[in-house]
């Protein structure tokens, strides 16, 4: 289980929900509802990962964040 932060928006300009992985630079899918682009960025996020490792690249750890209520 991948431990990243995603951060999820609805872009006008796209008419698309986005999905950015800010630690894993270019990382980002998009969709149709929320769930989708979620899902898709889950497929990103190994791909690139899996990519990163072929290729010999440093794979970012996950930041760790405190959570307030």
């Amino acid at each position: 289980m991948m431990h990243y932060e995603i951060i999820l928006y609805w872009s006008e300009e796209d008419e698309a929900f986005i999905a950015e992985v800010p630690e894993l630079p270019g990382c980002a899918a998009d969709g149709e509802t929320y769930q989708e682009a979620l899902q898709n960025v889950e497929i990103i996020m190994e791909e690139w990962i899996e990519t990163a490792k072929d290729l010999g690249r440093e794979i970012p750890q996950p930041r760790k964040r405190l959570m307030f209520a």
